[in-house]
C-alpha cells in the first residue's frame, strides 16, 4: 500500500491495481498537465495537476465503493478507471480538445488505444482486467460507470473542491463525505427490491448530457468533455442520491454555477486559452507535427513546440510574458445573431478573416471565441423524493434560476492586440451584426471585482 498526503483529502491510501498503475508513464505524465490550464494567469496558485486530481478521484471512488458494498473484480474495474480517467487529456487539459478532435475524431475519454498496450495494459492484465472494458468505464459505459463518469460522479466532486482550494475562491465547496455516503444505485425502470420507484423520465434521453462540458466551452474544470461520457446502457443501474438529499444535489449545481464565471470562464483565462488554441492550429499547419502527436504532449512539450516554431513564436512570447490580447467585443447571448451562435468551425474562421479585412489588420490579430450553447449537465442528476427517483431539474426550482444566470453569464468574445481593439471591435460589430453600443463593459481598474462583473 502507498499513502499520499493530499491538500484536499489529507491522506490517500492506494493499493491493488491503483498502486500498480500509479507509476506507469501514462499516469505520471499527468504531473505535467495543469488541471486548470491557463487559469493560473488569473489565480497564481492554480498550479495543481491532473495527477493530483486523479488521486482524488481514486480516493473518492474507493470511498463510494466501500459505502455501496461493491467488491472484487467490479471494484477493481472502477478503481482502475478512476486512476486512468484523465490519461487521454492533451496539453492544457480540455483546451485543445476541440482542435484535436476535429483532426483525430477522439476526445479525452477515448482511451482504448492508450490502455491496450504498454505498461498500463500489462498492469491491467496482471490484475485480470480487460483494458477495453476499463476504457468503456472511462467513457461512462457499463455497470457502475456512473461513479466515474456521470452527473453525480466522483470526478466532479473532486475537481470542484480541488479547484476552489487552489484558486482560493469560496464557491466550489461541497460536502464530498455526505455525497459519497448518500449515493445509491437503482434499476433504470420499474421498482427496486426496497420499493423505490423509478420515474419514467430517468430512462429517457438527457438533452443536457449531450451538451458540451469542460474546457471545450471555455470551462477548464474536470468534466467528461464532449466524448459521450455518462452514457449508460439500458441494463445498467442508475446512480442517484438517496432520500432527503435534494439540497445535497443542489449544492453541487450551485458550486459549479458559481465557479463558472469566477474561475472557469474568467475572461483572462478565456483569452489566453483562445490564444493557445490558435497557436496549436498554426503549429499543426506549419510543421510535421500531427494532431495525434499533439494530443500526447504535456504542457511543457507543447510550450516548447510553439516557442520553436517561427509561425507561433510571437503567440508563445505573448503567453510567456502574459502580454495577452484584449477584448474588442464582449457580447451577451441575446445580442448575438443566431447565425453566429450556430456557426461551425469553418464559418468561424471565415468570420475571423472578414473581421481582419474590415479592420485592416493581420489575420493573426483577430480571434473569434464563440462558446457553445449553455448546458447544465448536473441538472439531470437523480434524487430520491418520497420513494421515487426524479431528475433534479424536475424537483428543484433552483435549476431554472441557475439556467437563466448561466445564459446571462454567456459572452461572445473577439480578441485582438491592445492597440487594435477599437478597430477590431467596430469591424466585428459590422461583420457579426452586433449592436456597437452594447459590446464591451470593462471591469473597473484597481477595484475588487464582484460576481456580476464577469
Amino acid at each position: 500500500m502507498t499513502t499520499v498526503k493530499d491538500t484536499v483529502h489529507d491522506h490517500i491510501e492506494i493499493d491493488g491495481v491503483g498502486a500498480a498503475l500509479l507509476d506507469t508513464p501514462a499516469v505520471q505524465r499527468l504531473r505535467h498537465v495543469k488541471q486548470l490550464g491557463t487559469v493560473r494567469l488569473v489565480y497564481p496558485s492554480a498550479n495543481h495537476t491532473r495527477f493530483e486530481h486523479s488521486l482524488g478521484v481514486y480516493h473518492l471512488a474507493r470511498q463510494a465503493l466501500d459505502h455501496l458494498g461493491i467488491e472484487g473484480q467490479q471494484a477493481d474495474r472502477i478503481e482502475a478507471a478512476a486512476m486512468l480517467h484523465d490519461v487521454g487529456h492533451g496539453p492544457f487539459s480540455h483546451n485543445l480538445e476541440s482542435l484535436t478532435h476535429r483532426r483525430t475524431g477522439k476526445y479525452h475519454d477515448d482511451v482504448a488505444e492508450l490502455l491496450e498496450g504498454g505498461e498500463v495494459g500489462a498492469v491491467l492484465r496482471d490484475h485480470d482486467l480487460d483494458p477495453d472494458r476499463i476504457a468503456s468505464v472511462v467513457a461512462g459505459e457499463g455497470k457502475y460507470a456512473g461513479l466515474v463518469s456521470g452527473e453525480l460522479d466522483v470526478d466532479r466532486m473532486d475537481y470542484l473542491v480541488r479547484d476552489a482550494y487552489h484558486t482560493g475562491v469560496p464557491y466550489g465547496t461541497i460536502d464530498t463525505e455526505r455525497f459519497v455516503r448518500e449515493l445509491t444505485f437503482v434499476e433504470r425502470s420499474g421498482t427496486n427490491e426496497d420499493g423505490t420507484r423509478v420515474d419514467e423520465d430517468v430512462t429517457g434521453v438527457d438533452e443536457d448530457v449531450t451538451g458540451v462540458d469542460g474546457d471545450v466551452t471555455g470551462v477548464d474544470g474536470g468534466g467528461t468533455g464532449v466524448g459521450g461520457g455518462g452514457s449508460n446502457d439500458g441494463s445498467s443501474p442508475t446512480l442517484v442520491l438517496d432520500e432527503g438529499n435534494v439540497q445535497t444535489a443542489e449544492s453541487l449545481l450551485l458550486a459549479r454555477a458559481l465557479m463558472n464565471p469566477v474561475v472557469y470562464t474568467h475572461h483572462v483565462a478565456r483569452i489566453s486559452k483562445a490564444m493557445l488554441r490558435r497557436a496549436a492550429a498554426d503549429l499543426l499547419d506549419a510543421t510535421a507535427t500531427t494532431a495525434a502527436e499533439l494530443r500526447r504532449m504535456d504542457d511543457h512539450d507543447f510550450l516548447a513546440a510553439i516557442r520553436a516554431c517561427p509561425e507561433t513564436a510571437e503567440m508563445s512570447r505573448r503567453y510567456d510574458e502574459r502580454d495577452l490580447y484584449k477584448r474588442a467585443v464582449w457580447a451577451e447571448y441575446a445580442d448575438v445573431p443566431d447565425r453566429v451562435h450556430d456557426a461551425d468551425h469553418a464559418t468561424e474562421l471565415s468570420l475571423e478573416r472578414e473581421i481582419a479585412e474590415e479592420a485592416d489588420v493581420a489575420r493573426e490579430d483577430v480571434i473569434l471565441d464563440v462558446p457553445p450553447e449553455p448546458s447544465m449537465r448536473e441538472s439531470t442528476a437523480r434524487v430520491t423524493v418520497n420513494g421515487e427517483v426524479r431528475r433534479l431539474e424536475r424537483q428543484s426550482p433552483l435549476v431554472s434560476a441557475l439556467r437563466v444566470a448561466q445564459r446571462n453569464q454567456w459572452r461572445l468574445g473577439v480578441y485582438a492586440p491592445g492597440s487594435a481593439t477599437d478597430r477590431v471591435g467596430r469591424a466585428a460589430a459590422d461583420v457579426l451584426g452586433l449592436d456597437p453600443d452594447a459590446l464591451v463593459i470593462e471591469g473597473r481598474k484597481a477595484m475588487p471585482t464582484t460576481l456580476d462583473e464577469f
